[in-house]
């Protein structure tokens, strides 16, 4: 399901494997009544998942979280090195509004980074084993965007959810995503903060031939459009998702299990103040609208 401009998915278990289903993400803050609809529209009145899964930990994808497990109670997988992010040990380092290209890398600066608190639900994913709930699905560790980024995979028919590793529209452009226009891009890049780990990810994911492809934001993708289109990706990384210019493009930000231990130092630019005057005047109109009304 599509939520404003992120999506969420479900995953039920084939018969023959243990009954349930899983929820991938938990989309942006205030969805949960939505989500909580659409798992019983599918499985009744009353249903709760056997887990929830998160390919990360951005507020887009954990923003209905708190609520959720208020009314389900269920674990939380994630991956080790994101789990900081969820248990109120470290916050994301800061987004990077001046890669430009569209308005949300300027709305990327009003993103919630401070990390959720969400210890008692956590179980720390065994890259090994996989997902309890999940026992047909492989956990494909996809850093870059994030440092415990995850995608997951269906070796029976090949189907992959990637999280944001990489995306299937112009994550960077309102129109776009609001829109839900197709194009298969590199990860957003106003929140990624290493550029190697994030092509080397593109990589393994192309490698591996998927011929469905779900994604954080845009539409499904399917067979050879979506297999050509993620090899010129990988193939092409560098001029196709790196941006010219940003904080992380040079220099990467580092984490460990702890969480976030070191952010490139900022460099005041002419294109930042030009940025910083942009996110001045939408804060502006924001606050102007909120009087009016």
């Amino acid at each position: 399901m599509r939520i404003l401009f992120v999506n969420v998915y479900i995953i039920a278990n084939r018969r023959g494997f243990p009954k349930g289903w899983v929820l991938v993400d938990a989309g942006i803050e205030g969805s949960a009544n939505r989500i909580i609809a659409m798992a019983e529209a599918i499985f009744g009145p009353g249903t709760r998942p056997s887990a929830i899964v998160l390919t990360h930990a951005h507020s887009d994808h954990t923003g209905a979280l708190p609520e959720l497990l208020k009314h389900w109670d269920v674990p939380v997988y994630a991956h080790e090195l994101e789990v900081p992010y969820v248990t109120g040990r470290s916050s994301y380092p800061p987004s990077d509004p001046t890669v430009g290209e569209g308005i949300m890398s300027l709305m990327s600066v009003f993103f919630r980074k401070k990390p959720l608190d969400i210890s008692k639900n956590i179980r720390i994913i065994d890259m090994e084993e996989g997902i309890p709930q999940l026992p047909e699905w492989k956990v494909v560790h996809t850093p870059g965007h994030s440092p415990g980024h995850i995608s997951l995979f269906l070796p029976l028919n090949t189907t992959l959810i990637a999280g944001d590793a990489f995306v299937t529209t112009k994550p960077e452009s309102a129109v776009y995503v609001l829109n839900n226009i197709k194009k298969l891009s590199g990860p957003p890049r106003y929140m990624t903060t290493d550029w190697v780990a994030a092509e080397a990810s593109v990589k393994i994911l192309s490698y591996m031939e998927p011929r469905i492809a779900a994604t954080g934001h845009g539409p499904v993708m399917r067979g050879r459009e979506l297999q050509e289109a993620l090899r010129n990706l990988a193939e092409h990384f560098e001029e196709l998702a790196i941006p010219t210019g940003g904080r992380y493009v040079e220099e990467p930000a580092e984490a460990d299990e702890t969480g976030t231990y070191y952010v490139p130092p900022f460099k005041s630019t002419t294109k930042f103040k030009v940025v910083l005057g942009m996110v001045a005047l939408l804060a502006g109109f924001a606050v102007t609208r909120t009087l009016v009304k």
